[in-house]
């Protein structure tokens, strides 16, 4: 006969949990049941300590207890400046250089394309000051930008788990200087190139060569000082360093004002020289 119970020992409550379906959840499901567990001993032991007897009021009485230990959650500040992994870094820099890809072959190629077929020389005829007519295929190419940048945050947001930051306004600066640099850019290369070819050439060796130099294949933190210093000298390399301030790092809004007035210089320029040399014909 198994030998009879102890009545001065005390209870042991055996907890048996059956669960349906695949193993992925397994590991949290034994968390949360862990934790459930966990907490009712600790409830236990606390209505023990205060002589109360076991029933659920008591346990009633224990929750509602002011509790003596409470955690405090804040903000620790600006993340150690450790280069930027997986989407973090893949999600900014494509979307830096397919901005700059598209812009510099489709953007510089549509201009020639029209002067070719004659279309700029008809809008030379139409009552259209020349100012104007270049502020047009500005905004048109400024509005492909900003439409390729909104899909690319939205899918990174949404399926890569991207997190902006708590700087996202300062963020979107960034990226509209970024955006009108770049339409500024493609006004001027459609307004150099004689051919579509010449245009998308330019376009693609100019758009890869800054992205690598930039920091948009790789984070430019593991690179070399003096690599580090050329990018800070380009374009690409202003945006990128921008962004992984306030994405990466946690640096104040204001750490990324002079990136967006670089940009800002660097669309005036290209967009006055783009005017200077536009040609109908």
């Amino acid at each position: 006969m198994p030998p009879s119970p102890n009545p001065c020992s005390p209870a042991i409550l055996q907890v048996t949990f059956e669960r349906r379906g695949d193993d992925l959840a397994a590991t949290l499901d034994e968390v949360r049941l862990n934790r459930a567990i966990y907490t009712v001993v600790a409830d236990l032991a606390a209505i023990k300590a205060n002589a109360l007897e076991v029933t659920p009021a008591a346990f009633d009485t224990i929750a509602a207890a002011p509790r003596r230990v409470t955690l405090a959650v804040r903000a620790a500040g600006a993340r150690p400046e450790s280069p930027p992994v997986g989407f973090a870094q893949a999600v900014p820099g494509t979307m830096v250089m397919f901005t700059m890809v598209i812009l510099l072959t489709s953007g510089a190629i549509m201009l020639v394309v029209e002067r070719e077929q004659g279309l700029l020389r008809r809008l030379a005829s139409a009552p259209i000051s020349r100012a104007s007519l270049v502020l047009g295929k500005w905004m048109a190419r400024l509005a492909l930008a900003l439409v390729q940048i909104a899909f690319a945050m939205v899918i990174g947001s949404m399926l890569f788990r991207v997190d902006w930051g708590q700087s996202v306004p300062m963020v979107f600066a960034v990226l509209v200087a970024w955006a009108a640099f770049n339409a500024s850019l493609a006004l001027l290369l459609g307004s150099a190139a004689r051919t579509t070819a010449q245009a998308t050439g330019i376009g693609v060796l100019s758009s890869l060569a800054l992205a690598a130099l930039g920091g948009c294949w790789w984070p430019i933190e593991i690179t070399p000082a003096w690599m580090q210093s050329l990018a800070l000298a380009l374009p690409t390399g202003w945006t990128m360093d921008a962004l992984h301030r306030l994405v990466n790092f946690g640096y104040a809004p204001a750490t990324a004002l002079p990136h967006v007035a670089a940009l800002a210089a660097a669309a005036l320029v290209a967009g006055w020289g783009a005017a200077k040399i536009f040609r109908y014909q």
